[in-house]
């Protein structure tokens, strides 16, 4: 699940466009959803095809890409979007990989207990989508409540994905780094983030500029009022940064490119795409093309056992670990601390009677220094995601305690780091013997009987801060 795919790949807005929310320069657009659709007339549709064709032109003038093959484009009713929206829901995972990864983020403590996902994407996608281009019929269609002339800056949006896909398929491109969630994320960040940079160049055109001339673009000028949306205004926060991270961190890279290479350079992006959100993140990264080597979670294949369902395994990246670590930490520290991120992999399982979930993660920092700034971080981190504990015991590469239901479990080596949650010593002592780590003191893993708070604790059981 990256934070997308593991927001899961469902928790992504895809290739939905939410230009209309992200974007002021289209506020017009916005409609309370309490107010009725506008019934398409002869009218609409002749000047809702004329307006797409004059801002198709416009778009393969900016990007240099020449219509191929005619387009298909219609306008939606709000029950059709909706209808859309649902569909791709299905398409994109079914029901079992859909509640698999909001247990998985619902472990990590990115959203709160229960949550129902589906229907909150549904309900939100719905309310901000003003236009798209579906790349699997390869047809445009636009929202038939919203006034044509306010319809263009949406064009230029999804044009722009109507036009790459007639030269890079960019629904097979996005696929093709299958299963590794937070390298699909990274190329989805491609197309959304050319897609804004293209969109701004659009709007730009009237003042005779272009992005690349302009000395820094801040994409949070370009947010609109999250209040202004009634559904996003309720999103939990990792739900609302990984809906934007694509549009707004891609056009940060997108904006890189075109500083040194204008649309040509794009070319050479679909055929190397980034392989990490940290290559999305840090442009010079990607262009050095530094890519993390494969780290395996090497957890013992017989444990946790029959009792137990499988869920899902992937990596969340720099990107996912932010958030994971903003949930329980400031941004800054999380900033600083996911950007040593040099690789992970996680494993969520849950208990077939109780639906206690498991987690196993193994993160790789690029430095000791990092690796150690995390463990006693997200030690911190822990301990706030579990407020109700006992028996802590922290050493220098070793930290545990007991929660009500299970154990917490965090280690750090050399440049790595393992955390198990809802397992047990026996369990993580197994794990530790299967990555040839040292083993753990007995008296690391069986601290004093009395709970945290009492005075009279072992010195090797340090209180809560």
């Amino acid at each position: 699940m990256t934070a997308p795919s593991f927001f899961p790949r469902s928790l992504r807005a895809s290739f939905f466009a939410l230009v209309l929310f992200l974007v002021p320069a289209c506020a017009t657009c916005a409609q309370d959803t309490a107010t009725a659709p506008r019934k398409a007339t002869a009218k609409s549709q002749s000047e809702f095809l004329a307006a797409t064709d004059e801002v198709l032109k416009d778009m393969s003038e900016i990007t240099g890409y020449k219509l191929k093959s005619p387009l298909k484009k219609s306008l939606r009713s709000r029950e059709e979007i909706h209808a859309y929206v649902v569909r791709q829901m299905d398409d994109q995972k079914d029901a079992k990989e859909r509640y698999a990864s909001a247990r998985t983020a619902e472990a990590f403590g990115l959203l709160p207990k229960g949550f129902n996902l589906d229907a909150f994407l549904i309900d939100l996608l719905t309310e901000q989508i003003a236009g798209l281009y579906d790349p699997k019929t390869h047809e445009f269609y636009i929202a038939d409540w919203i006034a044509v002339d306010d319809q263009r800056v949406v064009m230029a949006h999804e044009l722009t994905h109507a036009l790459q896909d007639q030269y890079f398929q960019i629904e097979t491109w996005e696929h093709a780094a299958r299963p590794n969630d937070d390298a699909e994320l990274a190329r989805e960040s491609v197309l959304e983030g050319s897609a804004m940079a293209a969109m701004l160049e659009y709007i730009l055109r009237d003042k005779g500029l272009k992005l690349r001339d302009l000395p820094e673009v801040d994409p949070s000028a370009f947010v609109g009022d999250l209040g202004d949306s009634p559904m996003l205004k309720k999103a939990p926060t990792f739900i609302k940064d990984t809906l934007m991270f694509p549009y707004f961190a891609g056009l940060t890279f997108s904006m890189d490119i075109l500083k040194t290479e204008n649309w040509a350079g794009f070319s050479s992006v679909f055929a190397r795409p980034p392989a990490t959100t940290q290559q999305i993140i840090h442009p010079e990264i990607y262009r050095a093309g530094k890519i993390p080597p494969p780290i395996a979670l090497d957890f013992p294949e017989n444990i946790p056992g029959p009792a137990y369902l499988k869920l899902e395994s992937n990596t969340m990246g720099e990107f996912g670990w932010k958030e994971i670590l903003k949930q329980f930490l400031d941004e800054d520290r999380a900033k600083t601390l996911s950007s040593g991120w040099n690789g992970d992999v996680y494993a969520t399982y849950e208990q077939k009677e109780s639906k206690q979930t498991l987690l196993i993660n193994r993160i790789r920092f690029s430095s000791v220094t990092l690796a150690n700034m995390f463990f006693g971080q997200y030690s911190e981190a822990l301990e706030k995601k579990y407020p109700s504990r006992s028996h802590l015991s922290r050493h220098p590469d070793y930290f545990s305690f007991d929660t009500p239901l299970s154990s917490v479990f965090l280690r750090c080596a050399a440049r790595e780091c393992v955390t198990l949650e809802g397992g047990n010593t026996a369990m993580f002592r197994r794990w530790m013997e299967k990555l040839a780590w040292p083993p753990i003191p007995e008296n690391y893993s069986n601290p004093a009987t009395k709970p945290e708070s009492d005075p009279d604790s072992s010195p090797d059981v340090q209180k809560t801060r």
